[in-house]
């Protein structure tokens, strides 16, 4: 099957085509703008990076290359990777940088491949091989290597599912190598499935297999991170954490990065400046090693969307570590500063350290020391560490609990937290399940609810949060050592549902996770994913029970056959 035999005109293109995210224009696709404040020029340049990972994938694929490049190479793919998430980098200027960097490092590779292969350097597609010479020509290749120029609309969904899952788990490989955990055998996994998305002989059936194997690949990604921080930082234990404010000037970091949180508590160590968490970063709290600094107070605020007006009240510097950056106010733009690929135009950004060890943290730390105290937007405490190894710790508990029918089911509602108001069906579901079941939750979803008063069975909380989206695998690593108590043959025949609300490519792999481990009648939402053709959404149903929500009424009685 040809995917493109020919090519769309250019005078019939949108602006832009971005559908990788949850809040895709109209549930189709953002055309001239990213809901999220991508311009368009940013997308197709972001587009044309992705080509020429794929073009560097398919030199790189069976040549031998000296370990150095080939360290360097599968570093630049997952570092590039990661960049393209939603809400990581808006700045033009870098991905200019990428893609020129990125022809250069192409050539090196294809000087290894034209050497070994000389019979095939004049079949070389063109991601292998184009060129540029001016920033302009960027532009102009850009608009004709996106989403739309595959025609096949099925082929088209499965070329995104993949390489939407890879940028997940890059985003995970990326986070294990600060804490120097590297998998030699995945960074060429992630080379061979990008150039698949190139071979125009691959067909459904064979990109369905390998969207499974990327599924296989993203638990050995959270398994290899889950092993780099528990390492460094020791397991996650049961924690209450402070939501109040203390009188002192502070710093609020935001993202996924524990190795740059760690960095950042040890160089405001004694300076009077606190140290708190927003959204994702909430679940370092849970981490034994980050307990000793008396300075790192507490969590400040909800999820993500709601840094608008939570940054200006902060009043302090706010330093964003990964994805989830969105568009800054005046308010308090010369306040946010980002780090490793995250960036956004007009904001101040902290670089790699020169020697490669620390990353210089001493103006966020100087400005902090002028700024006022955190206004308070609450008070109080919410618990979490519920990760694999806290909750093996009291499973005994959890399963006396279930034997004896004081839990009659648990409901994993992990994922991510997002604008629409349509989510506030989270919320509304969970206050509405019975007081005898349990929420397994990981990722920013859990502000949805995890200031809820929803009290506890026997002393186990109704809401057990695991930590961040990638701490899903604990969650996994809880599901099949219940099965393994129980004595079960099927994961799915545990007292478990997935009702899992998703935003981006993170929750993309954790979702293709879950179904190579075997796991059925996920639920989706507010709505399914706009990258889904109707053909691929119906696989995903035949085969694994995929489904979407509706309301509250009707999916409680559908999850508990009432």
């Amino acid at each position: 099957m040809n995917s493109n035999a020919t090519e769309p005109s250019l005078n019939h293109q949108p602006s832009m085509f971005c559908y990788q995210c949850q809040e895709a224009s109209k549930g189709t696709g953002c055309t001239l703008v990213g809901v999220c404040g991508k311009p368009h020029d940013v997308a197709n340049l972001q587009d044309l990076l992705i080509y020429l990972l794929k073009g560097i994938s398919f030199l790189s694929l069976d040549v031998r290359l000296p370990e150095v490049l080939e360290q360097r190479v599968s570093l630049f793919i997952m570092d590039s990777l990661f960049a393209t998430i939603t809400n990581a980098n808006f700045d033009r200027e870098v991905f200019v940088g990428r893609i020129r960097e990125a022809i250069a490092l192409r050539g090196e590779v294809r000087a290894y491949y034209n050497e070994q292969y000389p019979e095939g350097t004049a079949h070389l597609p063109d991601a292998a091989v184009w060129e540029a010479d001016h920033e302009s020509a960027l532009d102009e290749k850009a608009r004709t290597v996106g989403v739309l120029f595959t025609l096949n609309e099925d082929i088209r969904s499965l070329r995104e599912l993949i390489t939407y899952g890879l940028k997940g788990m890059a985003a995970y490989t990326y986070h294990a190598l600060h804490l120097e955990q590297d998998d030699i055998e995945l960074n060429r996994f992630m080379r061979r499935a990008l150039a698949a998305t190139l071979d125009d002989s691959l067909e459904v059936q064979d990109l369905v297999a390998l969207t499974m194997e990327t599924g296989k690949y993203g638990v050995n990604a959270m398994a290899m991170l889950d092993e780099a921080n528990t390492s460094v930082y020791g397991h996650p234990e049961i924690t209450k954490v402070n939501i109040g404010v203390r009188n002192r000037p502070g710093i609020l970091i935001s993202g996924h990065d524990l190795k740059d949180l760690e960095e950042l508590l040890k160089q405001t160590e004694g300076t009077g400046v606190d140290v708190y968490t927003h959204s994702e970063m909430l679940p370092a709290h849970y981490y034994p090693a980050f307990k000793k600094y008396e300075h790192f107070v507490g969590n400040y605020g909800n999820a993500w969307w709601k840094q608008n007006s939570e940054f200006a009240s902060f009043n302090g510097p706010i330093l964003m570590t990964t994805n989830c950056i969105i568009p800054p106010k005046d308010s308090y733009k010369d306040r946010i500063y980002t780090t490793g690929n995250t960036g956004f135009p007009g904001v101040r950004h902290i670089p790699e350290a020169a020697d490669g060890v620390t990353k210089d943290f001493s103006v966020l730390i100087e400005q902090a020391k002028e700024c006022p105290p955190p206004t308070e937007l609450e008070t109080g405490e919410i618990i979490g560490g519920f990760a694999h190894a806290a909750v093996m710790n009291v499973a005994d508990q959890v399963v006396d609990a279930v034997k004896s029918g004081a839990i009659r089911r648990f409901f994993v509602m992990a994922g991510c937290d997002g604008r629409m108001k349509s989510r506030n069906y989270y919320t509304d579901f969970a206050a509405a399940l019975p007081k005898d079941t349990v929420i397994l939750t990981a990722g920013c979803a859990k502000y949805k609810y995890n200031k809820l008063d929803l009290g506890d069975i026997g002393g186990i909380p109704r809401v057990l949060d695991a930590g961040q989206c990638n701490d899903s695998y604990s969650l996994v690593v809880i599901a099949l050592k219940l099965k393994e108590v129980f004595g079960l043959e099927d994961i799915n025949e545990l007292p478990i549902s997935y009702n899992i609300a998703w935003y981006e490519q993170k929750a993309v792999i954790v979702l293709l996770a879950l179904l190579y481990l075997g796991v059925k009648h996920i639920h989706l939402g507010p709505t399914l994913p706009a990258f889904l053709s109707p053909n691929v959404a119906k696989v995903l149903v035949d085969n694994f029970g995929i489904g979407g929500i509706t309301n509250v009424e009707d999916d409680m009685n559908l999850f508990l056959g009432a």
